[in-house]
């Protein structure tokens, strides 16, 4: 994980919290439409990946309990973790690209609705993503994986010699030699493992994404709508597809790269193909980034202009992230694949306690403002949905009362305590479990565990009713508050 050259070590803390009477008069505890659809309070959790599915996606127990424990906080709106419009492979992460997922997305729903009463709006984010290897061993790489070329030959001045001979010669190459032989995606492949790109025209596949994606996200957002779902989020943000296709480092030539205008061309085509299947009551809008925080990537200004078209286009709600991207990713070792949250944009998504002079909280917030007011000076009040390092009532309320956002996102925070939205509702903030900024379950998740949170995952393992992870060692749930002991 990249690190600040500054380390200052913080402490999350609060001096006070409301009572329940400031809490019934605030902003955050007021009602928002979104959509067709009204938030009873203006708080939201974040679509947060938890690999509690299975190999086939499919929704199980686990990602069922682990949603329901979400819900008995009885937030405004959770966001259902990226869910893959695609029938391709991806570990156990959920699905929902064909029919037969729609029973049990439905069985999920229906399950969230009971446990927070009603209180809480449901949306799920819908995600493409292209293919990504694992770091080969350099000998497996040059025994069986790299395409042997005449121009590998040439360089090596060995024309006339088998492929055998030529794999054998590059096993022994030197990193500087290499450097001069391999061309630079079959260097990354190597040193990182092959990805694939928006820009691999030479590949049928992506070339066609703009003509197979609007139809696949369309088709999910109908799948969506049958299974119960309040609304929609767009997943155009962090490594993937769609936003790739809005990265300034889009160089198609194809009309859906280039300007800005042309990467925004094919987000808004497959919202538009969206919007017409599900109807204009069911809410859609998207999740995109402030900032890609890479050399030669999109920035603040590339993300006013996105926000002000996607508002004028008529999304929803716009929720913004930031960073995230396989472009700056730390080398992972043999047979791991590269994880887009080890580089500086990465850290700029999830900073930890250990930070610079800005400290990990609130990264985002001023850019965030600053996208509020460009759609506002364009006549549209579409809510605006920020999050990044907010833990507490006063800053969730000061960001509402400034007009900084019109939602305010916990998702490290509701991991730490499901029960936050609750406990200050009722005015018991005292009891809440502040999240440390460890970044304890970003390594979790970097690892493809099962991910929790260490302020509770030990506790109480010996209950009959608590479910451990597959290590044995952790429970998957945190245990329930039970304010009936104060």
């Amino acid at each position: 994980m990249w690190k600040p050259a500054e380390r200052i070590k913080y402490q999350t803390e609060v001096e006070t919290w409301p009572n329940v009477e400031r809490a019934a008069s605030s902003r955050l505890f007021s009602p928002i439409g979104i959509g067709g659809v009204t938030l009873e309070q203006r708080t939201w959790i974040p679509a947060m990946v938890p690999w509690r599915s299975n190999e086939e996606g499919e929704v199980t127990q686990d990602v069922i309990d682990w949603y329901s424990r979400f819900a008995e906080g009885k937030p405004g709106a959770i966001v259902i973790e990226a869910t893959g419009i695609r029938d391709i492979p991806s570990g156990p992460l959920l699905r929902i690209s064909n029919d037969s997922y729609v029973p049990g997305l439905k069985r999920l729903v229906d399950a969230i609705r009971e446990a927070s009463g009603g209180h809480t709006r449901l949306l799920i984010q819908l995600i493409d993503f292209l293919g990504i290897r694992r770091r080969p061993d350099p000998q497996k790489y040059f025994d069986r994986f790299l395409v042997v070329t005449d121009q590998h030959r040439s360089l090596l001045g060995m024309e006339s010699e088998d492929e055998l001979t030529i794999r054998a010669k590059l096993s022994q190459l030197s990193d500087d030699e290499l450097e001069s032989v391999l061309s630079p995606t079959e260097l990354e492949a190597l040193r990182f493992g092959y990805r694939e790109r928006v820009t691999d025209m030479h590949i049928p596949a992506i070339a066609q994404l703009p003509q197979t994606l609007p139809g696949l996200f369309a088709q999910a957002g109908v799948r969506a709508k049958q299974a119960g779902f309040d609304g929609i989020e767009l997943h155009y943000a962090h490594a993937y597809t769609m936003s790739s296709f809005l990265s300034a480092t889009n160089t198609r030539t194809d009309g859906y790269g280039g300007s800005a205008e042309e990467r925004l061309r094919l987000p808004l085509e497959v919202f538009a193909r969206v919007r017409d299947s599900v109807g204009s009551d069911f809410p859609v809008g998207c999740r995109f980034l402030s900032d890609e925080i890479i050399e030669g990537g999109s920035g603040l200004d590339d993300a006013r202009f996105f926000a002000t078209e996607f508002a004028r286009a008529g999304m929803d709600f716009l929720s913004l992230s930031r960073g995230g991207k396989f472009d700056d990713a730390k080398q992972p070792k043999v047979g791991w694949a590269a994880y887009p949250y080890t580089g500086r944009s990465g850290y700029e998504c999830m900073p930890s306690y250990i930070s610079d002079a800005q400290g990990p909280w609130e990264r985002n917030v001023e850019p965030v403002a600053a996208i509020r007011t460009s759609i506002r000076k364009a006549g549209c009040s579409t809510p605006i949905i920020t999050a990044g390092g907010i833990y507490s009532f006063e800053q969730a309320e000061r960001l509402l009362a400034e007009e900084k956002a019109d939602v305010v996102g916990f998702a490290r925070q509701a991991l730490a305590d499901p029960d936050w939205f609750e406990k200050v509702r009722q005015g018991r903030g005292d009891e809440v479990m502040l999240c440390r900024y460890s970044n304890y379950c970003e390594g979790l998740d970097q690892k493809h565990k099962q991910v929790t949170c260490e302020l509770w995952d030990r506790e109480e393992l010996e209950q009959p009713d608590t479910v451990l992870a597959t290590d044995g060692k952790r429970r998957l749930t945190a245990p329930r508050w039970r304010p009936d002991l104060r």
